[in-house]
This record gives C-alpha cells, structure tokens and sequence, in this order.
C-alpha cells in the first residue's frame, strides 16, 4: 500500500520503498553497490545474518553526525544517503585495514584463496599497503576434525557461522567468544568439535567469508590411493555434486555435468567410476519396503515405531543421536546411499573382480561435510576397514580436476561403468529436498496397490526450501500423513511435536539438514550468499529425472540384478547386515 512506502534518496537518485526498509535495502533497488562482509540475506533457506559488526558498508546520512552502517539502518521519510564520500571511503578503508592488520598472511596456501570474500573486499576497496601494525592477538589453536577444521586466527567475527549454527540449525554448538581484538566464534568451554553437539552439516563452512572454517581436506588421500599399484580404487559421485561441480569450470550453476564428470574421473586414474544414483535407488529399496512393512503393521493394530524417517542425511542421524536419543527408533535403518555403496562395493563388487576388500579402495564425491564423519563412523566397516574409505566434496573433486590438468569443458560425455552405475530418476531427485521421499513413494505406492503408478511426480511433497511441508495422501484407501524438513532448526519443530505426542500422525518425515537439500552441501561450491544458485542446481536435478528411462527405484534392471543374483529381496537376512546400521545416542556438552 502506498501509505507504508518512503521515499528516499541515494547517490542522487530517488526510489521508493517499503517501510521497515534497511538503507541497504533501498541501494540495491536502485542498483548502487555498498559493499558488505558479515551481510547475508538468504530469506529463502532462512540464512539471514545482520549484525552490522564489520562495519564496511557504512554510508553518510544528511543531517546525522555519524556514519550509519547500511545493512542495519532503516530509511526513515526524505532520508538523503551518500555511499562514496571521501569521509565514507576513508571509514572503509580503516575498518578493512584493522580487519587484515589482524589476519593470517597466508593466502597463497589457504584454502578459501580466489574464494575469500576479505580478499575480494580488499582487492574492492582498493588496498594496496596496511598502515596499521602490531602481532595478532588472536591465538587460538587449530581445531582439526574428521570433517571440519576451525582456524581461529582468521575469524573476523562476521557471526555468519554462528546463525548458521544457532538460528538455522538449531544446533548451538558455536558463539562468540571474548571482545575486541581476541574476539572469535568458538565453542562452549573451547572443546574441540569432535566433543561437542557439532552435526558436522558444514553449513557453518559454506557460509563463512575467510578461511576460519574450512573442510578436512583428503584429496591427496585419493592422489596417494590412485598411485598404490596394490589397490584398485573406485569412485562413486552423489546426485547433487553433477548440477553444481560445472560451476568451479564456468557452467551455469545447476548445469549437469554428468558425462563430463565421468570421463574426467577415469582421467584422474580411478578404475571404476560408479555412481552414487545406484545406491539411492537401493536405499529406496530398502527404505520404501521398511515403510510398507512398519504401516502394514500398525494398519493392523500392532505396536510399530511410527513415523519411519528417513535416514540418509548423516548430519541429522547425529542431530538426533545427540538431542533425542529417546527417538532413534524412529529413524530408518537404511544406511545412507554412501554407506550402501560402500558396503555392496566392498562385499559384491571385490570378489567379482578377485581381489580382498582391503585392497579395494572406495572413495566418495560427496556434496556434504558430513559424509566425511559418516564414513569414519565403526559400525560402517568391517575388522578396521571402513566400508567407505575417503569421502570428498565437490570442491575437492574440482580441485583434483585442477591439479591434474583436465580441462572439463573438452571432456567427451562417457557413462558410468556397469554394474553399479544404473540408476534411476527417483536416485537422481535424492539431492533435493522433498526427494527421497518422493521417489520412495513412487515405490512404495506400487508396493502398496499392485497397480502401476502412471504420473511419478508427488507434487504434494515437492520442496519447500526451507521449512516444513505437510502433504495428505490417499493410497489405497490408506490415509498418509507426510511431512518434509529442510533444515536441522526445522527439524528439532518437528521433534518437539512428535515428543508431545505426534498430534499431527505423521506415518513419516522427511529429514534433510541442509536448507534445501543436499543441492545446498556444505561441500558444494559456495554459493557467497546467492540463493537463486541453489534453485538453480534443483532444477538441474529435476531435469535430469525426467530425462531418464526408468523413474522408479524397484525398476532399475541393475537393482534387479543385484537383488536376483546377490541380495535375494528387500530387507533380506544379508540385505540387513549389509545395508543397514544401527544407531546409538552421542554425549555432546
């Protein structure tokens, strides 16, 4: 309405603008750049960070006495903004020079370096000498995870990490610590992650501006593997990581990259390339047939742990594992796509080929932090070799493409190799939210009825971005309450309400802990705050599913195969024992 807009004036140009409207706010409408570094506006994935502690988007107001920090300063009626003054650009520059007087010097080597938004800013604001000098006082140690190194001495005290942390996640496993310059974001007591509620989502990581947080780096573990002669190492690469590795060579975000990525893998040296598509089908297997089982059981009056959730995301198995540990019934005992290809890789393909399981390397392209703790976790291996031995991000993969000199643009499309590289399209939607539970009820349907499922798209259960989705379906005359998570703060919602009850009977629930699915891994390239990327990878996935032959898991002729030949059926005594895990509740502070 227009009595709830205010005019103002930026850089000489007039525009108008809903009340509650930041000066920031109002800049961007009219196109005016004010840069900005612990800023970050992600409303649809619920990433929203204003503490306008940086102070490097501050602008001279008319009429007011101080500089006003852009992002946190309301337009108020005639207001006159001027965001390029001599006064306003010195401030910049003083603030920018403190930040690096304090600061690591060494770029060269971090692992944020061409990604660092510090060194964008510098490099914006035109600095070229740091007039200010003295030793940092910022010396805390280096905190190495299985999956998430914290570098301190590089915090700038953006807290993007710690609302990332806290308000999106709902974790609380970060806050700031001390004031001024030995000022950083740390954890309670200085404990290292590993002891704490800490779910390694890594979204603390894709969010952070510098190098303070970073992923456990194991690239060279793959390099050190591919040039073992005694080992043969196979690779298999998430749903997600295909619409997004494309943007570390120029593609568009969501762009899939799918043949591309193939060939270059077998560039780098890796004997087998698989894909991860063929264990998400799997784990529909599994998973959907645990879901028929369990609802077949209370339909007739029998004491059943409901609602069945779905397990794959590791990051949530160990949010629940460690603040609900009273629930972990519920949870699915489907292991994780990862976890299944590891098993069935290690157990099925080995003695194909003639070799012992220890000589059988599996590594993982995976678009999630967590995947790397998942895959350390004991009860995924068998006498000390882990089922899954290195597991990677994207970003890794691109930086291994890098190092050897492959230039993915000129890659001949290749396919996977047979036979764990058929997958479907309910495989493919895995990296989305609302996905695994879509192509577990593409499943599960036919399952149920008998009947074939002529439109496999579930538009009742299709994502929300961030949030909680509720769809009620029917299938055959059974009445399914269905929810879908995206994001771990959304996650405990739903939690608090199955403690008090499960008013809403649900029958099951989606969880994914990162704000629109693994398309938004804490692995994947980073995003630097554009949400449109993740939409972007979304619909490549989506686009990919209906592009497929086959769209639902049980059809997979190499699922069929492998059932037939190897695993008898779903839920089979070795289908147990080799594809499903248990769970057990985690100390944290």
């Amino acid at each position: 309405m227009a009595e709830n807009m205010i005019n103002v004036t930026i850089d000489g140009i007039e525009v108008e603008v809903p009340q509650g409207s930041t000066i920031l706010d109002a800049a961007e409408a009219v196109g005016v750049y004010i840069p900005t570094l612990c800023h970050m506006n992600m409303e649809k994935i619920g990433m929203v960070n204003k503490p306008a502690s940086c102070r490097i988007c501050v602008v001279e107001v008319e009429k007011r006495r101080n500089l006003a920090p852009a992002c946190a300063t309301p337009v108020t009626p005639g207001m006159v903004v001027h965001t390029n003054t001599k006064k306003v650009l010195e401030a910049r520059r003083t603030v920018m020079e403190l930040l690096l007087s304090d600061h690591p010097k060494d770029c060269l080597t971090c692992e944020k370096s061409g990604d660092c938004e510090l060194q964008a800013m510098a490099e914006t604001l035109g600095i070229r000498k740091i007039n200010i000098t003295g030793k940092s006082i910022s010396e805390v140690p280096v905190d190495e995870s299985v999956a998430i190194v914290r570098d301190m001495t590089k915090c700038i005290m953006c807290r993007r990490c710690e609302t990332a942390c806290n308000q999106v996640q709902s974790v609380g496993a970060l806050s700031a610590v001390n004031r001024g310059f030995p000022a950083y974001v740390g954890t309670s007591f200085g404990a290292p992650l590993d002891e704490t509620v800490c779910t390694f989502c890594g979204q603390c990581v894709q969010v952070c501006p510098v190098g303070a947080l970073q992923a456990k780096d194991n690239t060279w573990k793959v390099i050190e593997a591919i040039n073992d002669p005694t080992k043969t190492v196979v690779v298999n690469t998430a749903p997600s990581v295909r619409v997004a590795l494309g943007e570390e060579f120029g593609y568009e975000p969501g762009t899939s990259v799918t043949g591309q990525m193939a060939a270059a893998l077998r560039k780098i040296g890796f004997d087998y390339v698989y894909d991860t598509d063929f264990a998400a089908d799997m784990t529909i297997m599994e998973e959907a047939a645990e879901l028929v089982d369990r609802l077949t059981k209370y339909l007739k009056g029998e004491e059943v742990a409901l609602p069945l959730m779905t397990s794959c995301c590791p990051a949530w198995v160990r949010f629940i594992e460690t603040q609900y540990p009273e629930f972990l019934a519920l949870p699915s005992s489907a292991r994780s796509p990862q976890a299944m290809f590891g098993a069935i890789a290690k157990a099925y393909l080995a003695p194909k080929l003639g070799i012992d399981r220890k000589d059988l390397v599996v590594v993982s392209v995976m678009p999630c932090i967590a995947k790397k703790y998942e895959a350390s976790r004991p009860e995924l291996g068998t006498d000390g070799d882990q089922d899954t031995n290195i597991s990677i991000t994207t970003r890794e993969l691109a930086s291994l493409i890098k190092q050897m000199n492959i230039d993915l643009f000129d890659m001949e499309e290749e396919d996977f190799d047979d036979p764990l590289g058929e997958s479907t399209g309910a495989g493919v939607i895995f990296g989305k939210t609302g996905g695994v539970m879509e192509a577990a009820l593409r499943t599960a349907y036919e399952w149920i009825t008998g009947e074939t499922l002529d439109n496999v798209e579930f538009a009742d259960v299709r994502d929300a971005a961030y949030g909680i989705k509720v769809a009620h379906l029917n299938i055959a005359g059974t009445d399914l309450n269905i929810a879908i998570s995206s994001g771990l703060a959304n996650a405990r919602a739903i939690m608090e309400e199955i403690k008090a009850g499960n008013p809403n009977n649900y029958h099951a629930i989606e969880i994914m802990a990162c704000p629109g699915g693994c398309v938004n891994g804490g692995g994947q390239p980073y995003h630097h705050g554009d949400e449109e990327v993740i939409f972007a990878r979304r619909q490549g996935l989506l686009d990919e599913d209906t592009g497929k032959t086959y769209r639902k898991s049980h059809e997979n002729p190499s699922i069929i195969k492998i059932y037939n030949e190897f695993l008898e059926k779903p839920n089979s005594h070795l289908a147990h024992q080799l594809l499903h895990t248990t769970y057990a509740p985690k100390s944290g502070y």
